[in-house]
């Protein structure tokens, strides 16, 4: 594509250059070993974030974001990284019409150049009542059960939609984690429903499963999967209404479906990686503990959280109205 481009006069060769070193810089920085097809938002922030932190020779006496100058040289300046961003996602368009990957994944992606200090992540977490009001609308769908008047038998989802966009926001699992579940992974231990979520890097976590998102998982296991079910994916959970499982790109269309439920007031769209930002961000607001929040997301290491914690409206007044070494005061203060 560089070349064609270049050939016509639409890109001027120092123009190409830079794109064909910004490609090569994200294949180093995404790693050698892996697939296209496999990259996620998350994986592709990562890259966007390293290349911010990389040294630039060119560069002297430059301060990371966080204000520390980085070893070994000066880090890429705003420019570059906006530009930097800009070829990524360029890359990844054409990629999609060539075929090499199903999904971009630059839909899925937190960070957003800004004029000064760079690439920083945008606040992807819904609010309390934006993610209640989610919520409630997915539980209507899935109480309003598999019937839907004025369509086949085979093409009523509701249950299913229900259930995928509480999954995603109760559990915050990966949308190829969701995707790639079969009805067995689901089991009960001590009577407590469990999912064994296979993640990435062939790891595997029992995620236990709050009481709401267990109604709707056991409706939709009695009612509305056999809807659904044509033989030709025995063991996926979730099927589209042709049978097959259902592919990565279809969840943004389930959420958005639910999301057009919600009252105008709450409504606010958000992709299946923004609602694993919002389980995040809301387990870590509610004080559960960090660790625990690392096993349910499926995080190597407790320094990925920093990521998916967003800011929260409010939340720090209403942390000092409850400061743990003042709360005695004010109740003898009051008696």
């Amino acid at each position: 594509m560089v070349r064609a481009k270049t050939s016509t006069g639409a890109l001027t060769p120092k123009t190409a250059e830079v794109y064909v070193r910004d490609v090569v810089t994200f294949a180093a920085l995404a790693g050698g070993d892996r697939v296209l097809d496999d990259l996620t938002g998350e994986d592709v922030d990562g890259v966007l974030l390293g290349f911010a932190r990389k040294p630039d020779g060119r560069r002297r006496g430059a301060v990371e974001p966080g204000g520390a100058e980085s070893r070994g040289g000066a880090v890429q300046s705003a420019a570059s990284q906006a530009r930097f961003r800009r070829s990524v996602s360029a890359f990844f368009k054409y990629a999609l019409v060539a075929g090499w990957v199903q999904l971009n994944p630059m839909q899925a992606v937190t960070v957003r150049p800004r004029q000064r200090g760079g690439l920083r992540a945008q606040r992807r977490a819904l609010t309390v009542e934006q993610a209640e009001g989610l919520l409630g609308a997915a539980r209507g769908l899935a109480e309003a059960g598999p019937v839907a008047p004025g369509r086949r038998m085979d093409q009523r989802t509701e249950l299913r939609d229900g259930l995928i966009v509480l999954l995603l926001a109760a559990v915050g699992p990966r949308v190829s984690e969701l995707t790639a579940a079969n009805a067995e992974d689901f089991f009960v231990n001590g009577g407590t429903r469990y999912w064994r979520i296979f993640g990435k890097g062939g790891r595997t976590r029992d995620v236990p499963l709050p009481g709401p998102v267990v109604e709707v998982l056991d409706a939709y296991l009695a009612e509305g999967r056999g809807l659904l079910d044509r033989g030709r994916e025995p063991k996926a959970l979730l099927l589209s209404w042709r049978g097959r499982r259902l592919a990565r790109g279809d969840v943004q269309a389930v959420i958005d479906r639910v999301l057009a439920r919600v009252e105008p007031g709450r409504r606010r769209s958000v992709t299946p990686h923004g609602l694993r930002h919002t389980t995040a961000t809301h387990l870590l607001a509610a004080a559960t503990d960090m660790d625990a929040v690392r096993r349910v997301l499926g995080h190597a290491d407790l320094s990925t959280l920093g990521r998916y914690r967003d800011e929260l409206p409010g939340e720090l007044e209403a942390a000092m109205r409850v400061h743990p070494l003042l709360g005695s005061v004010e109740g003898r203060r009051g008696g």
